[in-house]
Parts: structure tokens; C-alpha cells; sequence
């Protein structure tokens, strides 16, 4: 049984969940499927494997779905209204919809994290621009390394993933963010991905390494500390130093669960 919020089952909003980014964070699942839909099988993803592997957009959730459960909303303190959940949000296409409208009726900030692969079209980019913050995955720093830590769907190249993210960073007017998640495959290739954040310039860079039960073991708190030193003259945060927010979640536990939260 899902978590209920004033009566009404709650099958698309998770949380609110303490982030070491966001603060105090309601998830918005805009795919909501019971199997993980995404462009990449990152190594490291806390999900599981994907089972359903597509590039292609689609409208998964209908609009008014999603705002009559954030209508339903009881009184609750949220830093941000987050976009994730169970696979890549911007494969859902009526995505910008969504955000606007949230926007209509939240005072909160919209913040979509999303693993980059998509950003180099225009639809996409249209959509996110939409955003306030924006937290792009980059993991790789070439195509076998992309091939070896995200394993992306056929069609989706690393020099399409940086020209997207790019590209994206020249337009956008909000705060943008670059997440990087650091495992033994990429650890000593600190210095070539500090040179791409340079080159990106994002609001801030977010080092990280998997925490949560996944495949793969995360770095030691002396490893990422080593790593973050690469980034220095950026504005750099860890998932080591940053402390989370104390946050009673409304959604049950198995809604957590479902979306990797717990």
C-alpha cells in the first residue's frame, strides 16, 4: 500500500527525503513505472539494473496527475520540489508541463537531476531551461569511460553528452550544477574531469561516491577528499562534508524504497 497524504494514495510524490544537495527534498517521480526506464546502466545506480533501455520521450504520467497530488500537499517544510525517481525524468516528454505547472501553483524552487544523456536536444534543453537548478551527471571523461561506468543506450555518445551540457550551460539562467560520481573506475581520473568542469563552468560541482547499496563499493572518505583537491578555484561540495537536514518524510516506506531513498 502506497503512503497516503489527506486520503489520497501517493504514487508519483516521494519524501520529503534529506538532501546533501537539495536540503529538504519531495521527489517527483514523472515516469512512476514499476520497472527502472532509463538511457544509461550506471554500475553504481542504486535501482538495480535497467529493464527498460530507450532514448525515445513519451508521456508516462498525465499533468493533472502529478499536481493533484501536490494539491494534496499537508503542511510540510520543502527546500526544493525534486525531479527523479525511478529512471531519467527527461524522458517523460511533457516534463516542461510539469514544471510549469508546479510553478503555478508552489512557491518552492524546481530542481530536475538528470544524467545528461538528452540534454543535447532541443526539446530537452527547452524543458530544463525551465528548471531553477539543474544537476547534470558527468561520471566520464571519454566514450570507454562512459561505456564502462554509465553504459548508455546505443546512440548516446560522450561527445554528444559534453556538447549537450555545454551548449545547455550557455543558455541557462538558473543554477547549474555538475555531479560526478567517483568509483574505482574513474578515481584516478580526477585531474581529466576537473579540467572538464573548467571548462563547463558550472555553479557548483558535486563530488560524490555511492552511498546507498549498489553494486560497487564507494570510496573512502581520504579518497574523495584527495579527489576534491583537483577542484580547487571551483565551488566544490562533497557528499562526505555536506550534513543533511533532519526531514519527517509524508510518503510511506515503501515509496522510499521503490525510488532508492532508504
Amino acid at each position: 500500500m502506497e503512503g497516503t497524504m489527506r486520503g489520497k494514495n501517493l504514487k508519483y510524490i516521494y519524501g520529503p527525503v534529506p538532501s546533501w544537495r537539495l536540503g529538504a527534498s519531495l521527489g517527483i517521480d514523472p515516469i512512476s513505472e514499476k520497472e527502472k526506464i532509463c538511457t544509461f546502466d550506471c554500475v553504481y545506480c542504486q535501482l538495480g539494473k535497467t529493464i527498460k533501455f530507450t532514448d525515445e520521450r513519451r508521456i508516462y504520467v498525465p499533468v493533472d496527475k502529478i499536481i493533484d497530488e501536490i494539491s494534496s500537499l499537508p503542511p510540510v517544510k520543502i527546500d526544493y520540489i525534486t525531479f527523479s525517481g525511478r529512471g531519467e525524468p527527461t524522458l517523460t516528454e511533457n516534463l516542461g508541463k510539469m514544471i510549469k505547472a508546479i510553478k503555478a501553483l508552489r512557491k518552492e524552487k524546481i530542481a530536475v537531476l538528470t544524467n545528461s544523456s538528452l540534454m543535447f536536444r532541443e526539446d530537452v534543453k527547452k524543458d530544463l531551461l525551465l528548471g531553477d537548478f539543474v544537476i547534470a551527471k558527468l561520471d566520464a571523461y571519454s566514450q570507454r569511460s562512459l561505456e564502462a561506468i554509465n553504459k548508455p543506450v546505443n546512440g548516446i555518445t560522450f561527445d554528444m553528452i559534453l556538447e549537450g551540457i555545454k551548449q545547455f550551460r550557455s543558455e541557462y539562467k538558473g543554477k547549474f550544477a555538475l555531479q560526478i560520481m567517483f568509483i574505482d573506475e574513474n578515481k584516478n581520473n580526477a585531474r581529466e574531469l576537473a579540467h572538464l568542469a573548467r571548462e563547463i563552468e558550472p555553479d557548483e560541482v558535486q563530488v560524490n561516491t555511492p552511498l546507498r547499496p549498489c553494486g560497487v563499493k564507494p570510496l573512502s572518505k581520504e579518497e574523495v577528499s584527495q579527489i576534491k583537491e583537483y577542484f580547487k578555484g571551483i565551488n566544490a561540495i562533497s557528499v562526505y562534508e555536506s550534513k543533511k537536514k533532519q526531514v519527517m518524510p509524508i510518503s510511506s516506506e515503501d515509496t522510499l524504497k521503490r525510488r532508492g531513498k532508504i
